[in-house]
């Protein structure tokens, strides 16, 4: 069966990391992928680039800060929305969603909120609560969706390398994990810890005291399936390789594996004999 591959990877810079961004794309293939932190503004966004390796684009950027674009293999995304409803006045790029090979996607870059308690926390946890009632919406209508993207969010303490120094951090604030949960229990799964439910899987390792090196990292990146599109799931990963990179952003792109969709095909109809009229006298006999 045919496979489709979607992925999330917050690219921290696109012109400083368009070659790893091109290196992975050409060897990986991902038929979807979301970008955060573009960090560009959208006359900089290297589109023509990204269209030479085979791929069509929409984005959303902004100087200096934020940026959200999402990719697809051989075609061009459908624009569905920017920005979340309920956003007046906001003017982060954090939310971008579009229709790509079946599928519609909706790319995000939820905000960090450190430091906290203060107006950025608060910022963050008013983001999220515009999340959760247009993912609410999404998950409704039926159709098949992602919501994939930087989350800054750790879920729970078994997706980070040791909670202890991080206790303070926006990221693992119960107020954050409430949110995350609350937007689980409208029935989205999350596809990474669904593949490998026991499994230590990191996304994203910072800069400092080698954490890299000593795979210290937290789980942020997350790739969320509707109802439909959860018992499609084949696989899901993260391509540590490209963390790996020299100049490399601090995440790792991270995908899943879905079993293309097939079209039910209707049941065919019984064929019934046709009744053969009684043959009358003088009829013809039958040749």
């Amino acid at each position: 069966m045919e496979t489709l591959k979607i992925a999330t990877f917050n690219i921290n810079g696109i012109r400083s990391r368009l070659p790893a961004l091109l290196e992975w794309l050409a060897r990986e293939t991902p038929d979807v992928v979301c970008l955060q932190e573009l960090k560009a503004p959208d006359a900089a966004f290297p589109a023509e680039a990204i269209r030479a390796a085979g791929y069509g684009a929409i984005w959303q950027g902004q100087a200096s800060w934020n940026g959200v674009a999402i990719l697809a293999r051989g075609m061009e995304p459908l624009e569905i929305r920017r920005g979340l409803p309920g956003g007046e006045g906001d003017t982060h790029s954090r939310y971008l969603e579009a229709a790509a090979h079946g599928v519609i996607v909706g790319c995000l870059y939820l905000p960090n909120g450190n430091p906290q308690p203060g107006p950025k926390f608060d910022y963050k946890l008013a983001w999220f609560e515009r999340l959760i009632e247009h993912a609410a919406g999404l998950y409704a209508s039926g159709h098949p969706v992602v919501l994939a993207g930087d989350y800054n969010v750790v879920p729970t303490d078994e997706d980070i390398y040791n909670p202890r120094s991080w206790q303070k951090d926006a990221l693992l604030q119960p107020e954050s994990r409430a949110c995350y949960a609350r937007l689980l229990e409208q029935g989205w799964t999350d596809a990474l810890r669904a593949r490998h439910p026991d499994a230590r899987l990191y996304t994203f390792w910072d800069y400092f005291r080698q954490h890299w090196q000593k795979d210290s990292g937290l789980r942020i990146d997350h790739l969320l399936l509707s109802a439909d599109l959860a018992p499609r799931l084949r696989d899901a990963g993260v391509d540590r390789w490209v963390r790996d990179l020299p100049h490399a952003s601090d995440h790792a792109p991270t995908w899943i594996l879905l079993d293309q969709a097939t079209e039910a095909q209707p049941a065919p109809r019984r064929k019934t004999p046709a009744k053969r009229p009684r043959k009358q006298p003088g009829d013809a006999a039958e040749g």
